[in-house]
């Protein structure tokens, strides 16, 4: 089975899915990641954090087991309408050479406008006639993203498909303080305390430990 995760920024990936990849890899599915953003100097930012930024990314690459990652090194926080059709052929090109089966995107309502536009471009590359290996595609939850969307009923997250990661829930926490930066302190929403919580949660109502919740949106049975 092929299963490819799409990720606005990286931890997005670890945060929403990272034990549901870990059960993938365990199962001997081939794994493939696509970044979407990255940063560079010409942002403002130090060499020093673009330089540790990439050690993050092999380092987590290769602690998950990622058999493909892709970077399409778009500027971060800058995705736009006008960037969308850009976006769109980079993300068709990495399907068709990765011909994913499973896809694991961004919620389609987050409150950063990079998950919101990448959705988007994602979504213009499911059609089953262009993109006849695809079988499943789902949403991935956010903390700090998908939690503080706008409180409006057509952009709820329905959370529709479960996946117990009791067994993989430790590894995924280990994986995820790679991203030192992004880990605050609880009440901060992107804190182990909150990750564990909404593990726990997920979990209770699918009838296990830990779960990762998903929004099913396409399934094709072959």
């Amino acid at each position: 089975m092929n299963v490819i995760v799409i990720s606005s920024h990286p931890d997005d990936e670890m945060i929403g899915c990272g034990g549901t990849l870990l059960k993938h890899k365990a199962n001997n599915d081939k794994i493939g990641w696509v970044i979407i953003t990255n940063v560079d100097e010409s942002q403002g930012f130090s060499k020093e954090r673009v330089d540790s930024r990439q050690m993050e990314i092999d380092e987590v690459a290769k602690e998950v087991g990622f058999d493909s990652v892709f970077k399409l090194n778009f500027p971060t926080t800058s995705l736009s309408s006008s960037t969308v059709g850009n976006l769109i052929q980079a993300i068709s090109k990495v399907f068709n050479e990765f011909k994913p089966e499973i896809i694991y995107t961004v919620n389609r309502s987050d409150a950063h406008s990079d998950h919101r536009y990448t959705f988007d471009a994602v979504g213009s590359c499911i059609k089953s006639f262009r993109y006849p290996f695809i079988k499943k595609v789902l949403m991935y939850e956010c903390l700090s993203e998908t939690e503080f969307a706008p409180a409006l009923s057509e952009k709820v997250f329905l959370p529709n498909h479960f996946v117990d990661i009791t067994s993989f829930y430790n590894e995924k926490e280990r994986i995820l303080k790679i991203y030192e930066s992004e880990i605050g302190e609880h009440p901060f929403p992107r804190s182990f305390r909150n990750l564990k919580a909404l593990a726990t949660y997920r979990g209770a109502t699918a009838g296990v430990e830990y779960a990762e919740a998903f929004q099913l949106i396409l399934s094709i049975d072959k």
